[in-house]
């Protein structure tokens, strides 16, 4: 583990160099997006609804041509690997394409990662005007978006899904999914506000929104800097001894500080126990310079959470900071990953994180 002291200024300044979309927007209405479902399927109404959303930000959508695929055999997959994965390989390859959007998670995106030609997708990881593309999900999701990490060095939007009931059930969620989408990101803090219902904008029709309010909280105290990483706790677990994982002791030396997230849903405290023990016995947290955890939907109670987590990472010396908000949430707010971002989680009073600048 890593004590939480205060990286060198040369260091935050070779950080945040590689955030994107610090004083640029990662898109503009005209632009074109791709729509595709890399890991389990959807009914026909979320994805009508989730191109109408897309639309109604002034997106130009072009679906992957294997959407509506079902797997011959199994009812979880949207389609064979071979499917979903010619799906995310297209998308991610075409050159008008500013954005990848996964239409939701379940199961399956990791099962795409051994047949990608990566050499290929960095070639392309690049829009005409020198931009990264945008790879936007969660859930699921997070298997590519630690893919996408490890091979191609970009930075991503973990984020409600637009085939998924957040968007059609929270008065929150589309308008601050659609802030991360439409503004620069430099400067702005993650999770949600503290105060009486901080009063949001949406950047595309500027119609207002009530975000909900903070509940996070200190579980150790300290500052850090560093690149956001993680994701959700059951498929980093599953990605321990993969490529995108190998070496994960060494990590914080070859890419300096990082401040790792964590969430999940639907799992029992003793199944959350076994996922930590194999992130710890595997090195994961090694390179931790503080962990952020989010939701816990449909697990156990968060003080359980809580203190399984103070268990096995209490006596680190790093900030742990709790109930971020990001995950499954229902209004659960965006988080990009690999960018740099600071923490500051005091002993007494909320604790905030936020996007370094330019």
């Amino acid at each position: 583990m890593n004590s939480s002291t205060t990286i060198t200024s040369g260091a935050a300044t070779a950080l945040a160099s590689v955030s994107p979309y610090l004083d640029t927007v990662p898109l503009q209405a005209g632009d074109s997006v791709r729509l595709i479902a890399p890991s389990s399927p959807t009914d026909e109404e979320s994805l009508l609804r989730a191109i109408a959303q897309l639309e109604s930000w002034g997106l130009r959508v072009v679906v992957g041509d294997n959407i509506r695929a079902r797997h011959p055999r199994v009812k979880y997959l949207a389609g064979t690997d071979e499917q979903r994965r010619a799906d995310l390989i297209d998308a991610w390859c075409d050159p008008d394409a500013a954005a990848v959007i996964a239409l939701r998670g379940g199961f399956g995106a990791m099962r795409l990662l051994d047949g990608i030609d990566f050499d290929l997708m960095r070639e392309h990881a690049l829009r005409p005007d020198g931009r990264p593309k945008l790879l936007t999900g969660s859930s699921d999701i997070t298997a590519l978006h630690q893919a996408w990490d490890h091979h191609l060095s970009v930075a991503t939007l973990f984020c409600p899904m637009v085939g998924n009931d957040p968007f059609k059930n929270s008065t929150v969620v589309p308008a601050e999914v659609a802030t991360w989408l439409f503004e620069p990101w430099g400067g702005r803090e993650l999770g949600f506000p503290e105060g009486d219902g901080e009063l949001g904008l949406a950047a595309e029709d500027g119609a207002a929104y009530s975000r909900p309010l903070s509940r996070a909280r200190t579980l150790v105290p300290g500052t850090a800097k560093g690149r956001l990483g993680g994701g959700n706790l059951s498929l980093v677990a599953a990605g321990m001894g993969s490529p995108e994982l190998a070496g994960v002791r060494e990590l914080r030396e070859r890419s300096g500080p990082s401040i790792l997230l964590l969430e999940d849903v639907d799992e029992e405290l003793y199944r959350l126990d076994n996922l930590l023990v194999q992130l710890v016995r595997g090195g994961w947290f090694d390179s931790a310079d503080a962990v952020v955890l989010g939701s816990w939907q449909d697990c156990a109670e968060i003080a359980e959470v809580e203190a399984l987590i103070m268990d096995y990472l209490g006596e680190a010396g790093i900030p742990i900071v709790s109930e971020m908000g990001f995950g499954h949430d229902p209004d659960a707010p965006s988080t990009p990953l690999g960018v740099a971002v600071t923490l500051e989680a005091p002993a007494q009073g909320r604790p905030r994180m936020w996007v370094d600048g330019a």
